[in-house]
């Protein structure tokens, strides 16, 4: 396998206001945009052609990455004038693949931080002669996922909505955002139209007896599709729990990136990540936070489990605990935010504005 497909398309409106003006494949993560991870797992598996599938805010990818040689890859790029779904984007690329019919296809959903082993899950689509292969993790609670039941010898037998009731959870496991495609059936997906693979790929496939192929692989997995997760995926990568070759530092409790200001007596820990420019200031507290390029976080702030975006600014003894503020928002001293607040862009809270606790 030299080849894959990469599905970086989608809106991210569950991580708004980190989407507004950015893509969410390009948010960083561990100090890099998170698609950058995914490139470095590819190419580190073997990958050398990557076509990105794009769709919002699609001409922010080519300036970052070029034609891929920085990252020893060859990167080509796709956009879609209106949305056309995972198959549909998949097919819309077609045109661009180099393999032969009968050719293995990496394809994998650009927001799904994982530390599945590629080079097996290609091993076993070949060794069993799949048309697809699926990779498949187990959840504790499947109830907001599909679900991928499979028979001994790991062959699909169906695609299962998402269970209303507890007698509907037949299985665990899950379809994970990562598949290898005979090419052929790549093309064989209708052009020019909007096609989901889960509702109407996959399904089609096997009620015709194609062969589709799980393999369970519970390594590391993580959506992103949320600002919480996606700032917990963010300190794992630099914490070593999530597997990548392109973070930009050690791993350990903090990344503090170049041209980054901390002084001598913050904290950070956690995974935490101060991007490049952004400053923190005395007495301040990081917990498992992102704070991105050229933001700042004034004396006495305490900052957990958040994400504050480029230019933002947090007052001093301000503190945020599981909030997102978007770039160039400004959060005024002696404020108190949590548990799923978002500040917009460029929004303005006075100091002393809000609280949840009393003001003594």
């Amino acid at each position: 396998m030299t080849e894959a497909i990469l599905l970086v398309g989608g809106k991210g409106t569950r991580l708004r206001p980190l989407t507004v003006h950015t893509p969410k494949p390009m948010i960083p993560a561990a100090g890099v945009p998170f698609l950058t991870h995914q490139l470095a797992r590819a190419r580190a598996a073997g990958v050398e052609h990557i076509v990105l599938a794009t769709s919002y805010l699609a001409e922010v990818f080519e300036p970052h990455f070029g034609d891929g040689s920085s990252l020893g890859l060859h990167i080509e790029y796709v956009t879609e004038d209106e949305p056309l779904g995972t198959g549909g984007a998949i097919r819309n690329v077609a045109s661009l693949l180099r393999s032969s019919p009968d050719e293995p296809v990496l394809i994998f959903n650009g927001d799904i931080l994982t530390g599945l082993d590629i080079p097996a899950l290609v091993a076993t689509h070949r060794s069993t002669g799949a048309d697809v292969s699926l990779h498949l993790t187990r959840v504790p609670d499947p109830r907001a996922y599909g679900l991928v039941p499979t028979d001994a010898s790991g062959r699909v037998q169906a695609f299962l909505e998402k269970p209303q009731t507890p007698e509907e959870i037949v299985t665990d496991q899950i379809n994970a955002g990562a598949y290898v495609f005979r090419r052929s059936v790549i093309d064989s997906i209708p052009a020019g139209r909007p096609v989901s693979v889960e509702r109407e790929t996959f399904p089609d496939l096997l009620a015709t007896g194609a062969h589709l192929q799980g393999m369970v692989d519970s390594t590391y997995w993580l959506d992103l599709g949320t600002p919480q997760a996606f700032v917990r995926g963010s300190a794992d990568l630099v914490l070593g729990r999530a597997p990548s070759p392109a973070v930009p530092g050690r791993c350990g409790d903090s990344l503090v990136l170049a041209t980054a200001s901390v002084a001598s007596d913050a904290k950070l820990t956690g995974g935490t990540v101060v991007g490049s420019g952004a400053t923190v200031g005395e007495g301040a507290r990081i917990f498992g936070s992102t704070i991105l390029a050229d933001a700042v976080v004034e004396p006495g702030a305490v900052v957990t489990d958040s994400l504050v975006g480029a230019r933002a600014r947090v007052g001093a003894r301000s503190i945020l605990t599981g909030v997102v503020v978007g770039d160039g928002a400004s959060v005024g001293p002696d404020n108190e935010l949590r548990d799923g607040v978002r500040v917009w862009c460029d929004a303005r809270i006075p100091q002393a504005s809000l609280r949840f606790s009393s003001d003594q």
